[in-house]
């Protein structure tokens, strides 16, 4: 029996690769027999450039030191990918999360202040080496800042009516009166794609600030100023045709607007899971299974709008592959009924709180017990 695995990340628990692993081992305990396959998943967010390495043989994870979203050094590390015929030199994939993102503030948030910079050095460190292409993850981020800093990392000039240098983060946006793009730095040769699993515009009741800057720390008053300061940013791209309706793009208001930025850089925006699923080759390595094991932290009523769960059953099903779900929790609201089994973390371990403690061990009690057929 072939079994392919493909676990999303159980975002603040355990990444996707080890996640993958943990299951992968519990299945082998009980059938040893069994070939089992791991194709670790994401879709831009936390734990992308980990799904990479897992999956992609000849995977070089190249250390860098960025500005994180405080203004404090991280240790990160963006990844290269062996060349292609489309990307002779490679390509560089860099993750928000591990450079800008909210997890590097533990309980701390700074709404105003923290920003993208950190990101953008990633992204200049993957052009330094020469990458054909670049594959940017941008879920998990920590601002609402527009990718004002990304951009200024890559060598824009941002000024305010003085002709000063605006402050970093959200604080900076509603200031900025000119964006200077002389010394922009462009993308490679063979593009920038940017990975995201929202459609959020840019402003509005649906954007960056309404729908995401709570998270972040924004209060009522703030997610109205920040909105604000989104659609005065906006406005100063608006003079390129090419840019005029950007804020409205499906995924502009991803990352806290940092989708935005990118499309202003030149990159372009694609649902997250797709991408990742045709870099690592998981059609093939589901066409040629018996079993796809999919999941991730927690299956909702949402999971099934551009979830990884959601597009791995689709390829499963187009396969004719049965696919099983494995999930931190499995809500009252979530729709099981396209899977052949499903089983809950929570369930096995008897609490959330056992189950977040422990979610290795609880995987690989998944895996035995999916194994094991029923009697």
């Amino acid at each position: 029996m072939k079994v392919v695995v493909a676990l999303d990340s159980f975002k603040g628990s355990i990444g996707a690769a080890a996640a993958s692993l943990a299951f992968a081992d519990g299945w082998r305990d009980a059938a040893p027999d069994a070939a089992v396959e791991l194709r670790p998943m994401a879709d831009g967010g936390e734990g992308t450039l980990e799904a990479f390495a897992a999956a992609v043989p000849g995977a070089r994870r190249m250390p860098v030191r960025v500005t994180g979203p405080d203004g404090a050094l991280v240790d990160a590390a963006w990844l290269l990918l062996p060349p292609t015929p489309d990307a002779p030199a490679g390509t560089g994939v860099v993750e928000l999360a591990s450079t800008s993102g909210i997890e590097l503030l533990g309980e701390r948030r700074a709404p105003w202040r923290a920003d993208t910079t950190g990101f953008g050095q990633a992204i200049a460190a993957a052009l330094d080496h020469g990458v054909s292409r670049l594959v940017l993850g941008i879920g998990s981020s920590a601002s609402t800042d527009g990718g004002l800093g990304m951009l200024r990392a890559l060598g824009a000039d941002v000024t305010d009516a003085d002709g000063a240098a605006v402050a970093p983060g959200a604080r900076g946006l509603a200031a900025a009166a000119a964006v200077d793009v002389a010394s922009l730095r462009r993308p490679p040769a063979a593009g920038a794609v940017v990975l995201t699993d929202v459609t959020n515009p840019l402003c509005g009741p649906a954007g960056a600030a309404a729908v995401f800057g709570p998270q972040k720390g924004l209060d009522a008053d703030g997610v109205a100023r920040a909105d604000a300061a989104l659609t005065h940013w906006a406005s100063l791209f608006a003079g390129d045709p090419e840019l005029a309706d950007a804020a409205a793009l499906p995924g502009a208001g991803a990352a806290g607007g940092t989708g935005f930025g990118l499309v202003a850089w030149g990159a372009r925006l694609v649902p997250g899971a797709p991408e990742v699923a045709a870099l690592i080759g998981l059609r093939d390595a589901v066409a040629g299974a018996d079993l796809v094991v999919t999941g991730e932290g927690s299956f909702d009523g949402q999971s099934a709008a551009g979830k990884v769960p959601a597009f791995v059953a689709g390829l499963a099903a187009e396969a004719g592959v049965p696919v099983a779900l494995v999930a931190g929790r499995i809500a009252d609201d979530a729709d099981t009924s396209g899977f052949t089994a499903s089983v809950s973390l929570t369930a096995l371990a008897g609490s959330p709180a056992a189950s977040l403690a422990a979610p290795a061990q609880h995987l690989r009690a998944a895996g035995a017990a999916l194994a094991r057929p029923p009697r």
